[in-house]
């Protein structure tokens, strides 16, 4: 039966130590009456793990993972996605989803080396998270056993929440009394707020809501210069200084965010059926992704880019519908990334105000050619009248259209 409670010994939870998960955790010690792993990936998103090892300590766990991915997160992930210039709907540069298949591929690890035979996650039955975790889980390990308290309990409520934690003496964070002004979820990529003061679309969103980044309105009236080497479409050097792929991400979220870049307020269409509207933060994204687009535009040639282009919006979509592990996405990155071979070079450019103005790139694999494309006296391997029989070529289909609508 789908929805008949499985038989499980040990599950891995997926542990964040807040108000929701600590309450998960109890919850499935009481209704599955196993030991529970918990496993807290730091993913960089701005807080301290360690605390969660009291936590789940106080409430009876004797294994705790707590893991430092960031390297593995931006490096594995995040990289080989913006190599894809990837997307979602033209604007989200896909911040949450790009997180869940490290966390799930990480909790299916823990899983084989704790002789687990479940695990469990706490994405509410609303969103997308839930699809993504469990894609995730399936893709890797086809036989675990799944466990969504969100779509098993009775706890309908933060109220319920608060009362189920104060019951079985579970710590109440104080900002957690009552209703939560909106939702949020970090990594080192972004920050997003959702729900509650957020749900109305016309409602502009309060300057307190915003964490990683100062208002444009705000931010110095000089512009911050910076320059990024490339080599085979990943950043590796910034103003001159060799950066590991997490500490990259990191110099440039603190660069981005003091000049007010990467805010995003949209309403996205979720995989599950709904509209949700979101405020994202993405500074050192938004960065890499037009000054990545700068260095394309001399590397790659036009039928790759332009084909690149063509691909994005699919991948883009595996992506925010949680198909990291799918074979399609890695066709597809395999694509990307043999177009990335010769995408190597420097770009300039000035952070002013929340906007990314390129001002220069160079490459030693540019096919730009200054003496090709110049007013001035170039090169004698372009011959002007070859353009004519050009023209005429591509206007035969609708010469001959419009002779026949006259004489019809």
């Amino acid at each position: 039966m789908l929805n008949q409670k499985p038989e499980v010994k040990k599950i891995v939870l997926a542990y964040s130590g807040g108000l929701d998960t600590s309450v998960i955790l109890k919850w499935l010690q009481d209704n599955y009456q196993c030991d529970v792993v918990t496993f807290t990936a730091d993913i960089g998103q701005g807080e301290e793990v360690e605390p969660t090892r009291k936590k789940a300590k106080s409430l009876g766990v004797k294994e705790i993972f707590i893991d430092d991915l960031k390297e593995e997160f931006v490096r594995d992930f995040v990289f080989p996605m913006f190599r894809a210039n990837a997307l979602y709907e033209g604007v989200y540069l896909l911040g949450t989803s790009i997180a869940r298949p490290l966390i799930a591929k990480r909790q299916i690890e823990i899983a084989k080396l704790t002789g687990s035979d479940a695990v469990s996650h706490g994405a509410t039955g609303k969103g997308n998270d839930q699809v993504r975790f469990e894609i995730g889980y399936y893709s890797l390990q086809p036989d675990i056993n799944v466990i969504s308290p969100w779509r098993e309990w009775d706890l309908s409520s933060r109220a319920s929440l608060i009362n189920y934690a104060e019951k079985n003496q579970i710590q109440v964070p104080k900002d957690k009394r009552g209703d939560a002004p909106f939702s949020v979820d970090a990594n080192l990529l972004h920050i997003s707020a959702e729900g509650k003061i957020l749900e109305d679309p016309w409602l502009e969103p309060e300057e307190f809501i915003y964490s990683r980044t100062v208002s444009p309105f705000e931010a110095p009236d000089k512009p911050t210069e910076i320059i990024l080497e490339f080599l085979n479409g990943d950043p590796i050097s910034l103003n001159g200084q060799n950066l590991s792929p997490a500490d990259m991400l990191h110099q440039l979220n603190v660069l981005g965010g003091k000049n007010g870049i990467g805010r995003i307020d949209l309403v996205e269409n979720r995989f599950v059926g709904m509209k949700s509207r979101g405020v994202y933060e993405t500074p050192g994204g938004t960065i890499l992704f037009h000054m990545r687009r700068a260095i394309e535009s001399i590397t790659l040639d036009k039928g790759a880019a332009h084909l690149k282009d063509e691909l994005m919006p699919k991948y883009a979509e595996l992506i925010y519908n949680g198909f990291w592990f799918s074979p399609e996405r890695e066709m597809l990155q395999a694509s990307i990334d043999i177009s990335q071979k010769n995408v190597s070079g420097t770009v300039r450019a000035k952070l002013y105000k929340g906007n990314v103005i390129i001002t220069g790139r160079k490459s030693p694999f540019s096919l730009y050619s200054e003496s090709l494309v110049t007013f001035e006296e170039g090169t004698t391997d372009y011959n002007h009248s070859d353009a004519e029989g050009f023209i005429k070529l591509n206007a035969l289909r609708l010469r001959v259209k419009k002779i026949i609508e006259c004489s019809s």
